[in-house]
């Protein structure tokens, strides 16, 4: 791709501007390679945020310069690039974008959009989350114990008859992430996930906690479910962070916990490929199976009468 350019995908025409630009300072990383990365890794990605309502964390000037969260899609952005209009507890209508086409994902690295973060839930079912996750964030920099906790959070999921997979956040941490079959509300979902964070503390209260104020974890792992709330977004899978190195919101295998060479910032534009040649997409599998909360709500019930 050249710079200042039209490129055409799949009959859409952008025109890509400042392609030269440096986006990364410490790395030399262009605008002209965010677009390459978002252009190549589209067909990987795009299963993850096809159909979910998106909110843009933009870059004008680089990484050192500060950014911005966007969830409005501006009056200038193409008409092909598509729309869903959400009310506002204020009142009025936001007019998220919606990422569903190659050429949507590399128009929004085109408005220096370096990391999209989506909604948990749909357009056809905005109110029903068909994702639940378990942000773990360290109060420190021990990764050993990020590891352990994802660990000890699969293991009880999977006792609650749940699957779950893994993904590094591309900055500190990992989330854990449970795909939903729709059944429940954001209400349910986030009661649900609150109920299993603070079982999993009273575990093991030593290593982890669902305390919000970081002056009160002492070191601990923190469990948050707080993105389990209506309107609320998570990084998306393979969005690049804006950090130095320009690290990726990586999807992992679980197997890849049990060794100390994965951390939240092992995968970069510049080593994803590789890997993806190597391995593939772990999640591209287990992405189509769903979990009800029913029966797993009970047996939550269950184990906390029995403790």
């Amino acid at each position: 791709m050249d710079k200042n350019s039209e490129l055409m995908i799949d009959g859409k025409t952008i025109t890509l501007t400042h392609t030269d630009k440096i986006l990364f300072p410490k790395d030399g990383i262009s605008k002209q390679d965010l677009i390459d990365y978002y252009y190549n890794i589209s067909k990987t990605m795009l299963p993850y945020i096809t159909g979910r309502p998106l909110m843009m964390q933009r870059f004008l000037q680089g990484i050192d310069k500060g950014g911005f969260y966007q969830k409005e899609a501006g009056d200038y952005f193409p008409e092909w690039v598509d729309r869903f209009p959400i009310k506002k507890l204020e009142g009025g209508i936001n007019n998220f974008v919606i990422a569903n086409n190659t050429a949507s994902l590399v128009y929004l690295a085109e408005q220096d959009c370096i990391t999209p973060h989506v909604w948990l839930s749909t357009i056809d079912h905005p109110n029903n989350p068909d994702l639940m996750i378990f942000d773990l964030d360290p109060s420190d920099s021990d990764f050993e114990q990020i590891r352990k906790a994802a660990t000890a959070l699969k293991d009880l999921l999977s006792k609650l008859g749940i699957s779950s997979m893994v993904k590094t956040t591309g900055s500190r941490g990992l989330h854990v992430v449970v795909r939903l079959d729709k059944s429940a509300d954001f209400q349910h979902s986030r009661s649900f996930a609150q109920r299993v964070a603070e079982f999993l503390a009273e575990k093991d209260p030593e290593h982890l906690t669902v305390e919000q104020r970081k002056d009160k974890r002492k070191g601990r792992v923190f469990i948050d479910t707080m993105r389990n709330n209506y309107g609320q977004t998570a990084v998306a899978p393979y969005a690049i962070r804006a950090l130095p190195g320009a690290p990726i919101a990586t999807p992992l295998a679980w197997e890849e916990l049990k060794t100390s060479r994965v951390n939240p910032q092992s995968f970069t534009i510049r080593n994803i490929f590789k890997r993806l040649g190597l391995k593939g997409d772990p999640w591209k599998k287990s992405w189509q199976q769903t979990n009800s909360l029913a029966g797993p709500s009970h047996k939550l019930g269950e184990l906390n009468t029995a403790a």
